[in-house]
């Protein structure tokens, strides 16, 4: 029961980014400028219109490659650092979004440590 429920955790971590993307994805899309809009919210916390694309990829990527248990050690550091940084970024706005990134930050570093769940692709080549 306990090496499902690690495997259950590594899939939600990763659903919360990939909601992420998808919802933003579906904004962009739905909006004419939707894509300039995402880019002046990032302007308005103080990063460059260059984090638009790389947050969309890096959470598409990182988060696919948890929810498939790929390289899990990996994408949860990658994406434990990304949680980190938004905590700092977007928390001089909204501190309960800090908290709630500070929250990510630690449940992926605990899948990071324990980065070997059921149900994974890492976990098929033994």
């Amino acid at each position: 029961m306990q090496k499902y429920q690690s495997a259950a955790a590594r899939i939600l971590l990763a659903l919360v980014f990939l909601g992420l993307v998808l919802l933003r994805l579906t904004a962009i899309m739905n909006h004419p400028n939707g894509y300039i809009d995402y880019q002046v919210t990032l302007g308005a916390v103080g990063l460059p219109s260059i984090f638009a694309p790389l947050l969309i990829l890096v959470q598409l990527v990182a988060g696919l490659g948890l929810l498939i248990g790929y390289k899990t050690k990996l994408c949860a550091y990658t994406l434990a650092g990304l949680a980190f940084f938004l905590a700092i970024i977007l928390g001089r706005f909204q501190p309960e979004v800090m908290f709630l990134y500070f929250g990510i930050t630690g449940g992926m570093l605990l899948l990071a440590v324990h980065h070997q769940t059921s149900c994974s692709l890492d976990n098929s080549k033994k």
